[in-house]
């Protein structure tokens, strides 16, 4: 318990300084031009992640310290009325309610921690394979904006079957399927740039593309088990189970991997293998659907989550229990698969770095400062001054333009609107 509480003191304080140092960087760039309007999506995603990350992990630290009290010094935030070893504890007022209001109010915030750093890879990789500009560019630092806020006021979707008040269970309703709107938003404006893009389908571009399609999958799902009539028939099922791991899970690995494809250039001034690359999205989307869609079907027959054994309870007659054991089997089946086609990926990453072809500065003609660095890499990342930003992070296939893409450093020419 003491390293836990210290890993988590060291996780906010690292958050605190690396927003910090982002605030710092902003600054700094802003004298050279750089304004907010001019942040790449992954900038904006990031900064939100930061800004949740700092108001969200107190509060499960908190949580934590009134548990160590509970458990040492006597306390009763958590215990009530309970009897252990067949005597009644002297502890009285407590509520165990309190301690998943308090965790939950850092869970659902640590959903998008993990997602939205994701999407915002996702939109800067989509919009410079597509050679178009990100559709709805503050439409999307709005919707980044209003998940972040959104996120803190949803917690309770994940306690209807705790006996909260009905009233307040519809309030949390209505505020989970309010988030569904910028949410929604991001898919629209990913969707209308790719629409009749050029589209250059690298294994980063198809990871990316493969995000938005768990991230509808799993956004459908998740309009189901806001709903609380909904929520207490499936709660606790293997359909939760299948949801959360589309929209975290999946949709989360598919944008680190599409990260990981995009910047490695960057990263190590090598290219990775593009056919394993290929030959690692297909074997991850098709095993990582082959495992969680049918999940669905078992949290629908009504199967629990953290059951080993099923046939030990009266619940299901044979018929139901033969349907959720074949359907295990196949979902065992393809996450076998889907877990030795991460071992292309491993290979293709460490032997890139080291036997990969060397990468030009700039192997996808992007449009923004990372990629006018020098390949060495160095303190401080250019040498001599900031270099002066002019435009936003989208100018691809701009028309008029000698090429399809212009560097956020080139300064606009006589009479260009920025954007």
């Amino acid at each position: 318990m003491t390293l836990w509480l210290f890993s988590m003191v060291i996780f906010i304080a690292g958050s605190l300084i690396g927003s910090l140092n982002y605030i710092v960087t902003v600054l700094n760039l802003r004298t050279a031009g750089m304004t907010m309007t001019r942040l790449p999506l992954t900038v904006w995603a990031f900064f939100v992640t930061a800004v949740l990350g700092v108001l969200s992990f107190p509060v499960l630290l908190s949580a934590a310290l009134l548990l160590v009290m509970d458990r040492l010094a006597g306390t009763s935030f958590y215990l009530s009325d309970i009897i252990v070893g067949g005597e009644m504890l002297t502890n009285h007022g407590g509520s165990p309610l309190l301690f998943q209001h308090l965790f939950w109010f850092l869970g659902h915030p640590e959903v998008y921690i993990v997602l939205l750093p994701a999407l915002g890879l996702s939109s800067e990789i989509i919009s410079t394979n597509s050679r178009k500009p990100i559709f709805g560019y503050r439409a999307m630092i709005g919707s980044i904006l209003a998940i972040g806020f959104l996120s803190f006021i949803v917690w309770g979707h994940h306690m209807f079957v705790t006996g909260m008040n009905p009233f307040l269970g519809s309030v949390f309703v209505f505020t989970t399927l309010l988030i569904a709107i910028p949410s929604a938003v991001k898919v629209f404006n990913y969707l209308t740039t790719l629409w009749r893009g050029s589209l250059v389908l690298t294994p980063a571009m198809l990871f990316a593309i493969g995000l938005v399609s768990t991230f509808i999958t799993g956004g459908v799902t998740g309009i189901i088990l806001a709903d609380s009539a909904l929520d207490i028939a499936v709660h606790d099922t293997y359909f939760v189970v299948a949801h959360f791991h589309i929209v975290m899970g999946m949709s989360a690995v598919f944008g680190m991997f599409a990260g990981v494809y995009h910047w490695f250039p960057k990263m190590y001034g090598r290219m990775m293998n593009t056919r394993l690359g290929y030959a690692h999205f297909w074997i991850t989307i098709i095993g990582a659907y082959g495992v969680f869609f049918p999940m669905h079907f078992v949290g629908l027959a009504g199967a629990p989550r953290r059951y080993y054994d099923y046939s030990v309870y009266g619940e299901f007659d044979q018929g139901s229990l033969d349907m959720m054991m074949d359907l295990n089997v196949i979902i065992t089946v393809f996450a076998i698969f889907a877990a030795l086609g991460q071992l292309l990926f491993l290979f293709n990453f460490f032997y890139s770095i080291y036997r990969g072809p060397k990468a030009p500065q700039n192997p996808w003609n992007s449009t923004t400062l990372e990629w006018t660095t020098p390949v060495e890499h160095m303190h401080g990342n250019w040498p001599g001054e900031l270099p002066t930003v002019h435009r936003w992070p989208y100018d691809y296939s701009k028309p008029g333009a000698d090429t399809d893409f212009i560097p956020q450093n080139v300064p606009l020419a006589e009479g260009e609107e920025e954007h």
